[in-house]
């Protein structure tokens, strides 16, 4: 496996992620500007609510700018037991320990990125290939870490 590919494809996935919230931020900006009205209560219950949707992007935007810092530290490295920036196959699937941006697939096969605060790493945390873990009273066997 090409952990430094993986590793790629999810920084880019998390830097569209940053540019989509920088934009939805500025478009709610500028509607947020736009909005003029003589209704009086209206016209500030509606702007109190966009400024609320604003803070909204803006908190999930810090969140996914502290992923981004935290992928810049992982290495393509390989690593012989579960650990950040570990790429872990079990039973059950592959499982790359990183910033959780969801399900990405490369050469054809669907990895699974998780946190390492996730319970999934925490229950296999540390374990190396052959040891079994158990998350939900679902048992999962580590077959190979890259």
């Amino acid at each position: 496996m090409d952990k430094s590919r993986i590793l790629e494809i999810i920084k880019n996935k998390i830097t569209e992620k940053i540019q989509s919230f920088e934009n939805l931020i500025a478009e709610t900006r500028a509607s947020n500007n736009d909005t003029k009205s003589s209704m009086g209560d209206k016209y500030e219950t509606g702007r109190e609510m966009l400024q609320q949707e604003i803070n909204n992007l803006q908190r999930q935007l810090n969140e996914t700018l502290n992923q981004q810092a935290l992928i810049q530290k992982i290495t393509p490295e390989p690593s012989s037991k579960a650990q950040n920036g570990a790429l872990v196959k079990t039973d059950k699937g592959l499982f790359y320990i990183s910033a959780s941006v969801g399900e990405i697939t490369y050469d054809n096969q669907k990895i699974m990125t998780v946190s390492d605060e996730s319970p999934l790493v925490i229950a296999m945390s540390g374990l190396s290939s052959g040891h079994t873990f158990s998350i939900n009273n679902i048992n999962q066997t580590i077959e190979e870490i890259w």
